[in-house]
């Protein structure tokens, strides 16, 4: 058997109880991704949902939870240093890493410590 694989649908960060509310202030306000609605299903269990482009970022509770600070979505932008300067101004602190040819990025954290990098492509 074969499977054809065709992107990713969405990634998963995880987020402590009651966090939707700074959820929605961080990835939607700041961020500027645009909040989907959840499955009616799966509502009771907390947490947000937000549309990236094709792919969705879900923000899940967990009970137990620890923050991201390795493992991290990697978010495909266009105008890279407008939107670095935009999270400045908004308060965002900007974190810069190792340098990858062909690529500009920076990483911020979320307002639960999980890391996040956002990059753009050079021709």
């Amino acid at each position: 058997m074969s499977v054809l694989f065709k992107g990713i649908d969405h990634v998963q960060l995880a987020a402590p109880e009651s966090c939707e509310t700074e959820a929605r202030k961080f990835y939607g306000d700041i961020l500027g991704l645009h909040e989907i609605s959840k499955p009616e299903n799966l509502k009771a269990s907390g947490g947000c949902w937000f549309q990236f482009g094709a792919q969705e970022i879900h923000i899940g509770v967990q009970s137990d939870f620890l923050p991201a600070t390795k493992a991290h979505p990697g978010l495909l932008v266009e105008g890279l240093e407008t939107y670095r300067n935009s999270l400045v101004e908004k308060g965002i602190q900007v974190k810069e890493d190792t340098p990858i040819n062909g690529r500009s990025r920076f990483f911020v954290s979320d307002p639960f410590g999980n890391r996040i990098e956002f990059l753009e492509y050079h021709e």
